[in-house]
Protein backbone atom coordinates (compact mmCIF):
# COMPACT_ATOMS: atom_id res chain seq x y z
CA UNK A 1 0.00 0.00 0.00
CA UNK A 2 1.22 3.62 -0.90
CA UNK A 3 2.37 5.73 1.94
CA UNK A 4 0.67 8.49 2.25
CA UNK A 5 2.06 11.42 1.05
CA UNK A 6 2.83 15.30 2.74
CA UNK A 7 0.34 17.36 0.83
CA UNK A 8 -1.83 15.41 -0.85
CA UNK A 9 0.86 15.01 -3.54
CA UNK A 10 0.59 12.95 -6.25
CA UNK A 11 2.86 10.23 -7.35
CA UNK A 12 4.76 12.10 -10.07
CA UNK A 13 5.36 14.63 -7.70
CA UNK A 14 6.90 12.21 -4.43
CA UNK A 15 8.97 9.61 -5.83
CA UNK A 16 11.75 8.84 -4.23
CA UNK A 17 14.49 9.84 -7.25
CA UNK A 18 13.10 12.90 -8.18
CA UNK A 19 12.78 14.04 -4.45
CA UNK A 20 15.05 17.01 -2.87
CA UNK A 21 13.98 16.40 0.44
CA UNK A 22 12.24 13.33 2.27
CA UNK A 23 10.00 13.09 5.13
CA UNK A 24 10.33 10.19 7.87
CA UNK A 25 7.55 10.16 10.10
CA UNK A 26 9.00 8.69 13.63
CA UNK A 27 5.74 8.23 15.45
CA UNK A 28 7.41 7.58 18.51
CA UNK A 29 6.27 7.55 22.00
CA UNK A 30 8.19 6.28 25.31
CA UNK A 31 9.18 9.32 27.20
CA UNK A 32 6.09 11.97 27.89
CA UNK A 33 5.25 12.51 31.26
CA UNK A 34 2.04 14.02 31.30
CA UNK A 35 -0.40 14.44 27.94
CA UNK A 36 -0.23 11.24 26.02
CA UNK A 37 -0.37 10.94 22.25
CA UNK A 38 2.70 12.52 20.15
CA UNK A 39 2.96 8.92 18.51
CA UNK A 40 -0.26 9.99 17.03
CA UNK A 41 1.23 13.38 16.22
CA UNK A 42 3.08 12.25 12.72
CA UNK A 43 -0.10 11.36 11.11
CA UNK A 44 -2.34 13.82 11.92
CA UNK A 45 0.17 15.89 10.42
CA UNK A 46 0.67 14.60 6.97
CA UNK A 47 -3.26 14.01 7.50
CA UNK A 48 -3.68 17.69 8.15
CA UNK A 49 -1.25 19.02 5.04
CA UNK A 50 -2.73 17.62 2.42
CA UNK A 51 -6.07 19.95 2.90
CA UNK A 52 -3.56 23.28 2.85
CA UNK A 53 -2.03 25.02 -0.29
CA UNK A 54 1.85 24.16 -1.14
CA UNK A 55 1.91 27.38 -2.30
CA UNK A 56 3.48 30.54 -0.42
CA UNK A 57 2.24 33.91 -1.19
CA UNK A 58 5.34 35.84 0.04
CA UNK A 59 7.76 33.81 -1.41
CA UNK A 60 5.90 33.29 -4.52
CA UNK A 61 6.94 29.40 -4.58
CA UNK A 62 5.13 26.40 -4.67
CA UNK A 63 6.55 23.51 -2.89
CA UNK A 64 5.76 21.15 -5.07
CA UNK A 65 8.40 22.29 -7.63
CA UNK A 66 11.24 20.85 -5.46
CA UNK A 67 9.73 17.40 -5.17
CA UNK A 68 8.97 15.56 -1.76
CA UNK A 69 8.44 12.35 -0.93
CA UNK A 70 7.05 10.84 2.55
CA UNK A 71 9.49 7.96 3.29
CA UNK A 72 7.88 4.44 5.20
CA UNK A 73 7.58 5.38 8.84
CA UNK A 74 10.23 4.22 11.47
CA UNK A 75 8.49 2.09 13.93
CA UNK A 76 10.76 0.67 16.54
CA UNK A 77 8.41 0.48 19.54
CA UNK A 78 8.99 1.69 23.14
CA UNK A 79 12.85 1.39 23.08
CA UNK A 80 15.20 5.09 23.08
CA UNK A 81 18.13 3.44 21.92
CA UNK A 82 16.47 1.09 19.00
CA UNK A 83 14.90 4.26 17.47
CA UNK A 84 17.32 6.64 17.55
CA UNK A 85 19.34 3.66 15.55
CA UNK A 86 16.96 3.01 13.33
CA UNK A 87 16.73 7.11 12.77
CA UNK A 88 20.51 7.42 12.33
CA UNK A 89 20.30 5.25 10.08
CA UNK A 90 17.76 6.01 7.48
CA UNK A 91 18.91 9.67 7.45
CA UNK A 92 22.70 8.99 6.86
CA UNK A 93 20.91 7.23 4.00
CA UNK A 94 19.32 9.65 2.81
CA UNK A 95 22.29 12.23 2.96
CA UNK A 96 24.34 9.89 0.92
CA UNK A 97 21.32 9.95 -1.85
CA UNK A 98 21.91 13.77 -1.61
CA UNK A 99 18.03 14.35 -0.22
CA UNK A 100 16.74 16.35 2.66
CA UNK A 101 16.19 14.69 5.55
CA UNK A 102 13.07 16.04 7.45
CA UNK A 103 12.04 14.11 10.45
CA UNK A 104 8.32 14.25 11.95
CA UNK A 105 7.46 13.02 15.29
CA UNK A 106 6.32 11.84 17.78
CA UNK A 107 8.32 13.06 21.00
CA UNK A 108 11.00 15.45 20.96
CA UNK A 109 13.76 12.13 21.36
CA UNK A 110 13.21 11.17 17.79
CA UNK A 111 15.40 14.07 16.59
CA UNK A 112 18.93 12.78 18.55
CA UNK A 113 19.21 10.07 15.20
CA UNK A 114 19.14 12.66 13.08
CA UNK A 115 21.10 14.73 14.18
CA UNK A 116 23.50 12.32 15.48
CA UNK A 117 23.94 11.25 11.39
CA UNK A 118 23.99 15.30 10.33
CA UNK A 119 27.01 16.02 12.74
CA UNK A 120 28.81 13.01 11.47
CA UNK A 121 27.85 13.56 7.70
CA UNK A 122 29.41 17.55 8.09
CA UNK A 123 31.71 16.39 10.48
CA UNK A 124 34.28 19.44 10.55
CA UNK A 125 32.37 21.66 8.02
CA UNK A 126 31.09 24.28 10.10
CA UNK A 127 28.21 22.67 11.58
CA UNK A 128 25.69 23.56 13.96
CA UNK A 129 22.42 22.60 16.00
CA UNK A 130 19.33 25.15 17.01
CA UNK A 131 16.95 23.97 18.70
CA UNK A 132 13.82 26.10 19.13
CA UNK A 133 11.42 25.13 21.88
CA UNK A 134 10.19 25.75 25.31
CA UNK A 135 12.45 23.27 27.44
CA UNK A 136 16.32 23.14 28.01
CA UNK A 137 16.66 19.47 27.72
CA UNK A 138 20.19 19.19 28.85
CA UNK A 139 19.94 16.60 31.37
CA UNK A 140 22.42 13.80 31.17
CA UNK A 141 19.97 11.05 32.37
CA UNK A 142 16.26 11.00 33.09
CA UNK A 143 14.02 8.15 34.07
CA UNK A 144 17.66 5.44 33.20
CA UNK A 145 17.26 6.76 29.66
CA UNK A 146 20.24 9.10 27.91
CA UNK A 147 17.80 9.17 25.47
CA UNK A 148 14.99 10.49 26.68
CA UNK A 149 13.14 13.87 25.10
CA UNK A 150 14.59 15.75 28.47
CA UNK A 151 18.32 14.99 27.17
CA UNK A 152 17.83 15.51 23.79
CA UNK A 153 20.20 18.77 23.83
CA UNK A 154 22.60 17.47 26.14
CA UNK A 155 22.97 14.30 23.37
CA UNK A 156 23.52 16.99 20.78
CA UNK A 157 26.30 18.88 22.49
CA UNK A 158 28.33 16.34 22.76
CA UNK A 159 27.95 16.47 18.79
CA UNK A 160 28.30 19.83 17.90
CA UNK A 161 27.94 23.70 19.13
CA UNK A 162 24.28 24.27 20.60
CA UNK A 163 22.25 27.01 19.87
CA UNK A 164 18.80 27.32 22.15
CA UNK A 165 16.53 30.08 21.46
CA UNK A 166 12.52 29.94 23.07
CA UNK A 167 13.46 28.35 26.19
CA UNK A 168 11.08 29.24 29.25
CA UNK A 169 11.54 26.22 31.41
CA UNK A 170 14.71 24.22 32.71
CA UNK A 171 15.84 21.85 36.23
CA UNK A 172 18.44 23.07 38.25
CA UNK A 173 20.65 20.64 36.91
CA UNK A 174 20.11 22.11 33.58
CA UNK A 175 20.58 25.74 34.51
CA UNK A 176 24.11 24.10 35.69
CA UNK A 177 25.08 22.56 32.69
CA UNK A 178 23.97 25.60 29.84
CA UNK A 179 26.14 27.66 28.10
CA UNK A 180 24.71 31.30 28.91
CA UNK A 181 25.70 32.80 25.61
CA UNK A 182 24.06 30.24 23.78
CA UNK A 183 20.52 30.08 25.14
CA UNK A 184 18.24 32.99 23.35
CA UNK A 185 15.02 32.97 26.46
CA UNK A 186 11.81 33.76 25.66
CA UNK A 187 11.44 36.75 28.09
CA UNK A 188 14.27 38.22 26.11
CA UNK A 189 13.49 37.98 23.02
CA UNK A 190 9.63 38.86 23.78
CA UNK A 191 10.62 41.92 25.35
CA UNK A 192 13.49 42.98 22.88
CA UNK A 193 13.49 44.68 19.54
CA UNK A 194 15.16 41.99 17.66
CA UNK A 195 18.33 43.43 19.52
CA UNK A 196 18.83 39.94 20.69
CA UNK A 197 18.83 38.63 17.06
CA UNK A 198 22.37 40.09 15.96
CA UNK A 199 24.22 38.31 18.51
CA UNK A 200 22.24 35.09 17.93
CA UNK A 201 23.14 34.83 13.89
CA UNK A 202 27.11 35.80 14.89
CA UNK A 203 26.69 32.60 16.63
CA UNK A 204 25.33 30.78 13.88
CA UNK A 205 27.37 27.95 11.61
CA UNK A 206 27.45 27.70 8.07
CA UNK A 207 25.67 24.60 8.36
CA UNK A 208 22.82 24.03 10.46
CA UNK A 209 20.66 21.32 11.81
CA UNK A 210 17.42 22.83 13.19
CA UNK A 211 15.18 20.96 15.74
CA UNK A 212 11.95 22.56 16.39
CA UNK A 213 9.68 21.10 19.68
CA UNK A 214 6.20 22.57 18.78
CA UNK A 215 6.11 23.67 22.55
CA UNK A 216 8.25 26.31 21.02
CA UNK A 217 4.75 28.37 20.49
CA UNK A 218 2.66 30.29 22.62
CA UNK A 219 0.08 27.68 23.99
CA UNK A 220 -2.70 29.84 22.63
CA UNK A 221 -1.24 29.37 19.21
CA UNK A 222 -0.30 25.70 19.54
CA UNK A 223 -1.90 23.88 22.54
CA UNK A 224 -1.41 20.56 21.24
CA UNK A 225 1.78 19.56 22.96
CA UNK A 226 2.69 17.05 25.57
CA UNK A 227 4.41 19.85 28.05
CA UNK A 228 2.28 23.30 27.16
CA UNK A 229 4.41 26.42 28.41
CA UNK A 230 3.54 29.83 28.96
CA UNK A 231 5.02 32.64 27.00
CA UNK A 232 6.22 31.15 23.73
CA UNK A 233 6.24 32.83 20.77
CA UNK A 234 3.24 33.47 18.11
CA UNK A 235 3.69 32.45 14.62
CA UNK A 236 5.34 35.58 12.53
CA UNK A 237 7.87 35.29 15.51
CA UNK A 238 8.99 31.85 14.85
CA UNK A 239 8.90 32.19 11.13
CA UNK A 240 11.07 35.49 11.19
CA UNK A 241 13.49 33.20 13.00
CA UNK A 242 13.46 30.44 10.60
CA UNK A 243 13.60 32.63 7.97
CA UNK A 244 16.47 35.03 9.15
CA UNK A 245 18.50 31.61 9.72
CA UNK A 246 17.48 30.59 6.58
CA UNK A 247 19.15 33.52 4.76
CA UNK A 248 22.17 33.09 6.72
CA UNK A 249 23.14 29.42 7.40
CA UNK A 250 22.48 26.10 5.06
CA UNK A 251 19.70 24.10 6.66
CA UNK A 252 20.91 20.64 6.37
CA UNK A 253 18.21 19.26 7.62
CA UNK A 254 15.27 19.41 10.18
CA UNK A 255 12.64 17.55 12.68
CA UNK A 256 9.47 18.68 13.93
CA UNK A 257 7.68 17.33 17.01
CA UNK A 258 5.71 17.11 20.30
CA UNK A 259 2.56 17.55 18.27
CA UNK A 260 -0.41 15.57 20.19
CA UNK A 261 -2.94 15.79 18.49
CA UNK A 262 -6.13 17.07 20.11
CA UNK A 263 -9.52 15.19 19.16
CA UNK A 264 -11.95 17.79 17.96
CA UNK A 265 -9.17 20.45 17.30
CA UNK A 266 -7.93 19.90 14.42
CA UNK A 267 -6.07 23.35 13.91
CA UNK A 268 -2.89 22.62 15.67
CA UNK A 269 -2.48 19.65 13.31
CA UNK A 270 -2.60 22.40 10.42
CA UNK A 271 0.32 24.58 11.85
CA UNK A 272 2.80 21.91 12.54
CA UNK A 273 1.77 20.90 8.97
CA UNK A 274 2.44 24.56 7.48
CA UNK A 275 5.44 24.92 9.73
CA UNK A 276 7.50 21.92 7.76
CA UNK A 277 6.04 23.11 4.44
CA UNK A 278 7.42 26.94 5.78
CA UNK A 279 10.71 25.43 6.15
CA UNK A 280 11.06 23.91 3.44
CA UNK A 281 9.83 26.74 1.55
CA UNK A 282 12.72 28.79 3.36
CA UNK A 283 15.03 25.88 2.22
CA UNK A 284 14.30 25.73 -1.61
CA UNK A 285 12.81 28.96 -3.37
CA UNK A 286 15.62 30.56 -3.26
CA UNK A 287 17.83 27.67 -4.91
CA UNK A 288 14.58 26.72 -7.67
CA UNK A 289 12.02 29.38 -8.83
Amino acid sequence: MRVKQFGGLPEQNSLFENAKAVILPVPFEAGTNWIKGTDKGPEALIEASASMHLYDIQADFELIKIGLHTAEAVKEGKSHEKMVKEVETRTMQLLKKKKLPVIIGGEHSVGIGSIKACAEYYKEKDFCVLQLGAHANQRLTFNGSSYHHSCVMARAAELAPVLQVGIRSMSAEEADRIIPERVFYAHNILDSNKTWMYDFLNKLDKNVYISVDLDIFEPSVMAAVPNPEPGGLGWYQVIDILKTVSEKSNIVGFDVTGLCPIKYNKAPNLLAARLVAQLLTFRFAGAIK
